[in-house]
């Protein structure tokens, strides 16, 4: 993981992306998940599975992932289970990965290192 790119995509806030855009190319995408823990490319989508201690630890960094949602206005896909969240972030709108993805997950990496 790059620390220093990593930073850089926490300290941006994601776009709006209405299908104006054109996905990330493959290279960038390998680039970006360079900058993140953990994460893996699945189809279209970046993916990442976090494990918790108990369901109250679980629900707690969900409700946290809401919080990071709400304020880029970029949702990822949840998968939630006792004691663990399965995290799947692609832009819908153009059918693959933006940098508003790997911006929300650097976003949910610096918070779960936390």
């Amino acid at each position: 993981m790059d620390a220093a790119l990593s930073h850089d995509l926490t300290s941006k806030t994601c776009q709006p992306c209405e299908g104006d855009v054109l996905p990330l190319p493959q290279a960038e995408i390998e680039r970006g998940l360079k900058t993140l823990f953990g994460w893996e490319l699945e189809g279209k989508e970046i993916v990442r599975t976090f494990i918790f201690k108990d369901y109250y630890e679980t629900m707690a960094f969900v409700n946290a992932i809401a919080w990071i949602s709400h304020r880029e206005d970029h949702h990822p896909d949840l998968e939630v289970g006792y004691n663990r969240c399965r995290v799947r972030y692609s832009t819908h709108a153009i059918g693959g990965l933006s940098e508003n993805d790997f911006i929300c997950a650097a976003k949910i990496d610096s918070l779960f290192e936390a």
